[in-house]
């Protein structure tokens, strides 16, 4: 699909009136048209009226399969359909990070409907197009009304999702009567198989079959309802193929999005607020595919599958598996990072980016990406976080490793050198960034809090304090700088444009330099219509950046900053153009929805709203940030520190009164005054 965003993105200076952030001036940002509704059931809808043709795509995903839809409504109200359905472990030859196969399926490949003789969707040879499209639903499975007839006879519903266990997507159609007469509906039978060749198809040649279930022809009075599917599956045994029951994968498929949805609960006074994050957690979760070599965590975005990267994977989601409750989730994080410890060596060789092809191989293609520091930080976090001893255990050696690892490649100047970061080197990084070093500054803070709980000698607690204390002063003296007039950082030793990740040491605790940071982050040089640019002058946009900068400006203590910029980015990627999820990059990836960018919008929430921080197995501090307008907000069945609680904060005059409820155990209320964080121990 070519890129279809492009057109919607504003130059900062069209949309900011005002450039400066001082207390005395606000910003404005412009008014968003909306395109989607929230409806009270927590889904969202576009009732189509008008602003035609509008295209857009969604991703969905299965333990065994992702379904990926691009949808198009044209002018005249007909929607268009493509289905890219990807089976994450079947798999080709040579091996490789996108080995997985994947088939597109367009509205011809559809069987041949007819109602009352008239085929539904004839080709403009053919006749008189029929079927219009009322509306578009999504709420973790994509629904589509449609109209047939003039005046309207049958109203069409249908329903794409994947299956939640299964190499199987399903296109269900319900087609009702709502005449006052008999209509006849005629669904020809269907079933296309093709099969990979034997030589390059990985273990055995794998087929992929496009079936229809319930197919045939059926007289509906008025008021009744005739129901078939098409089915999208993949097979290794194609003679012993096992029926499907679309109805029993729906409702699976719904019950795996109540699972998700249940613990971990946003309630403010925000209905948009609350509504993303709640889409954000099935983004962040769906996305988990169970291979031979465990259950492996993917981005997604027709690329990425059963494989698993030191960035999306160990330091951006796994993190908030450890507070999300989902149990898929975290076996997931758990198997990332036994994932990561098998390539631990006493050469101390860097790890792997990314394990890929169900942990079969690796990819190395950009070297040292600062993945060790990337790694230490969120399993470290994981570790406090989850609670758990044993895991902790377990995961310890990775941590220690990883560190030793960063602590090796510390220059003269004391700040940790990589050959690139994250981004690949699409932008420049030097030979030492910003980001590695306050991601390994924040795991050396985590590892000497484990280190504690896990009563490893006090000397090697003490060191990696030391090291965190040494390192935040060199991370100033080196990354400190004044840039196109703002107190912040430089993001490598000779860069002399704001980037984005400036964002990073907010988000570490780091606020030495927090107003030049906050006042640079949200000037035109670098805020534009979807978020922060990754470089000052640049079109190029990660919503990670932004997603990162969002929690850092909360943690550092600019809540209405925050907010602004977070209620406009939330109700853009909920109600806007390109919905209902976080994104990956523009124009790169045409905004694909990678799952773990999910992930780390929760943790807006989470880590800077709420301001959690774990500081051991049973104990946390919380910073929360009730907004302007606010009397109260609530994370309500959070799984975290081994235990199930709630937090609820409420204003108390000038400040907060912040009441944490474990399940069976005994309340506790403590008032939050803006200044130390308030310590947590539970049970």
């Amino acid at each position: 699909m070519k890129p279809y965003f492009h057109k919607l993105l504003l130059t900062a200076s069209a949309f900011l009136v005002q450039c400066s952030l001082s207390s005395a001036q606000k910003l404005s940002l412009p008014q968003q048209n909306d395109r989607w509704r929230l409806q009270a059931d927590g889904s969202i809808t576009w009732n189509i009226k008008d602003r035609l043709p509008h295209a857009d795509h969604i991703e969905m995903s299965g333990e065994k399969v992702s379904l990926w839809v691009a949808y198009n409504v044209d002018a005249s109200k007909i929607s268009h359909l493509t289905r890219t359905v990807v089976f994450p472990t079947f798999r080709m030859l040579p091996d490789d990070t996108r080995s997985h196969i994947a088939y597109t399926f367009d509205d011809n490949a559809l069987p041949r409907m007819y109602i009352d003789g008239k085929l539904l969707r004839p080709s403009l040879s053919e006749g008189d197009v029929s079927v219009f499209t009322k509306s578009v639903t999504q709420h973790g499975i994509m629904r589509i009304e449609e109209l047939f007839g003039n005046p309207n006879s049958v109203k069409i519903e249908r329903a794409l999702f994947p299956s939640v266990d299964k190499p199987l997507a399903i296109e269900k159609y319900t087609f009702t009567n709502i005449s006052n007469k008999a209509v006849t509906v005629s669904v020809e039978h269907l079933k296309r198989e093709v099969t990979t060749d034997t030589l390059r198809s990985k273990g055995s040649p794998h087929t992929v079959i496009m079936q229809s279930v319930n197919d045939g022809s059926r007289v509906l009075q008025p008021g009744q309802a005739y129901t078939f599917s098409v089915c999208y599956r993949a097979t290794d045994h194609p003679s012993s193929l096992p029926s499907v029951d679309p109805q029993l994968e729906e409702k699976a498929r719904q019950n795996r999005i109540a699972e998700i949805e249940a613990p971990l609960q946003l309630q403010t006074p925000d209905s948009i607020l609350n509504a993303m994050f709640a889409f954000a957690k099935i983004r962040a979760t769906e996305s988990i595919f169970k291979t031979k070599g465990g259950y492996m965590h993917g981005p997604g975005g027709l690329s990425y599958y059963a494989a698993i990267w030191a960035n999306d994977q160990a330091e951006y989601i796994n993190p908030y598996f450890a507070i999300s409750g989902d149990r898929l989730g975290n076996l997931s994080a758990m198997n990332a990072y036994r994932m990561f410890a098998k390539y631990m060596n006493p050469d101390y060789n860097a790890l792997p980016s990314s394990i890929v092809a169900e942990g079969d191989t690796v990819w190395k293609g950009a070297g040292d990406r600062g993945d060790q520091a990337m790694i230490a930080y969120g399993a470290s976090r994981y570790a406090l976080t989850y609670g758990n001893a044993d895991s902790a255990k377990v995961l310890w050696p990775l941590i220690s490793w990883c560190l030793e690892y960063s602590r090796r490649h510390i220059n003269d100047q004391g700040v940790v050198e990589s050959k690139s970061d994250e981004l690949e080197g699409r932008f420049p990084s030097g030979k030492a960034n910003l980001s590695t070093n306050c991601l390994y500054y924040d795991a050396l803070v985590s590892a000497a809090l484990l280190s504690r709980q896990l009563q490893l000698p006090q000397q090697q607690t003490e060191g990696y304090t030391r090291q965190a204390a040494q390192l935040k002063v060199n991370i100033e003296k080196y990354f400190g700088a004044d840039i196109a007039g703002f107190h912040t950082y430089k993001y490598y030793e000779t860069n002399d444009v704001l980037r984005a990740w400036i964002c990073i040491p907010l988000t570490m605790g780091i606020y030495d330099r927090s107003k030049g940071t906050i006042d640079a982050l949200f000037s035109p040089q670098l805020w534009t219509a979807d978020g922060l640019a990754t470089q000052a002058g640049q079109t190029t946009f990660w919503d990670r950046s932004t997603l990162y900068a969002l929690r850092g400006v909360l943690q550092a203590g600019a809540t209405e900053q925050a907010m602004t910029f977070l209620r406009y980015y939330s109700r853009r990627r909920l109600l806007g153009e390109h919905v209902p999820y976080p994104v990956e990059a523009y124009p790169e990836g045409n905004q694909r929805h990678l799952s773990a960018e999910s992930g780390l919008y929760c943790r807006i929430f989470t880590e800077g709203l709420f301001g959690i921080r774990p500081t051991g197995f049973r104990s946390f501090t919380l910073s929360t940030r009730l907004p302007n307008g606010w009397n109260f907000m609530n994370l309500k069945n959070v799984k975290a520190f081994g235990r199930s609680f709630d937090i609820a904060v409420t204003r108390q005059g000038a400040g907060e009164r912040v009441t944490v409820t474990p399940t069976g155990g005994k309340t506790i209320q403590k008032t939050w005054t803006g200044k130390t964080p308030l310590t947590f121990k539970l049970d």
